[in-house]
C-alpha cells in the first residue's frame, strides 16, 4: 500500500504506510528504503540518509540504500562522501550501472575527468542503451575539448533518448 500511495504521489500516506509496516516487522528494511526515497524526493535529505542507514542496519548488502545515500550527498556537494557509498553498491553489486554513472559525475566534479569517462563506459558495458551515460561522458569529453568525441556520445545518447533536449543543445553549442 505505501508504495501504491508513494507512485501516486501521496507522500505523506506511504510514509504513515511504511511506519505500520515498521510497527508490524521492525526489521523491514525495504520499508525504511523507500522511505528513505521519499524524504529525498521532498529534499528532507538527512531524514533520507537516516532512513537509508537503517535499511542497512537490517540488511548489509542493501546496494540501492548505499546508491541512494551517495545521490543525498551527491546533491548536498558532498562528491567524497557520495563516491564513498557509489563504492559500497558496486562492492555489493558490480553491475549497478547507476552507481557506476553517478560515481562518473562525482569524480567529473573533482576534475578526475579520465577517471569518469571509465567510469561512464563501464556503466555502457553493463547497460548499453544507457543513454545518461552516454550524455555524461559527451559532457566530460566537451570539456576536454575533444568535440568529436563528444558530438559521437551525444548523438549516440540521442539515438537511445531522442527528446534528450540537453544533448541536443550540446551539440549545437559545440
Amino acid at each position: 500500500m505505501g508504495t501504491a500511495l508513494k507512485d501516486q504521489g501521496k507522500f505523506e500516506e506511504a510514509i504513515a504506510f511504511y511506519n505500520k509496516a515498521l510497527a508490524i516487522k521492525p526489521d523491514y528494511a525495504a520499508a525504511y528504503y523507500n522511505m528513505g526515497t521519499i524524504l529525498e524526493v521532498q529534499n528532507r535529505m538527512d531524514e533520507a540518509i537516516e532512513a537509508y542507514n537503517k535499511a542497512l542496519a537490517i540488511k548489509l548488502d542493501y546496494a540501492e540504500a548505499h546508491f541512494h545515500i551517495g545521490v543525498v550527498f551527491q546533491k548536498q556537494n558532498r562528491q567524497e562522501e557520495a563516491i564513498e557509498a557509489y563504492n559500497k553498491a558496486l562492492a555489493i553489486k558490480p553491475d549497478y550501472a547507476a552507481a557506476c554513472n553517478n560515481m562518473g559525475n562525482a569524480i567529473k566534479e573533482q576534475n578526475r575527468l579520465e577517471e569518469a569517462i571509465a567510469l561512464y563506459q563501464k556503466a555502457i558495458s553493463i547497460k548499453p542503451d544507457y543513454a545518461d551515460a552516454y550524455y555524461n561522458m559527451g559532457n566530460v569529453l566537451k570539456d576536454q575539448g575533444k568535440v568529436d568525441k563528444a558530438i559521437e556520445a551525444y548523438n549516440k545518447c540521442i539515438l537511445l533518448k531522442p527528446d534528450h533536449a540537453e544533448a541536443y543543445n550540446n551539440i549545437g553549442n559545440i
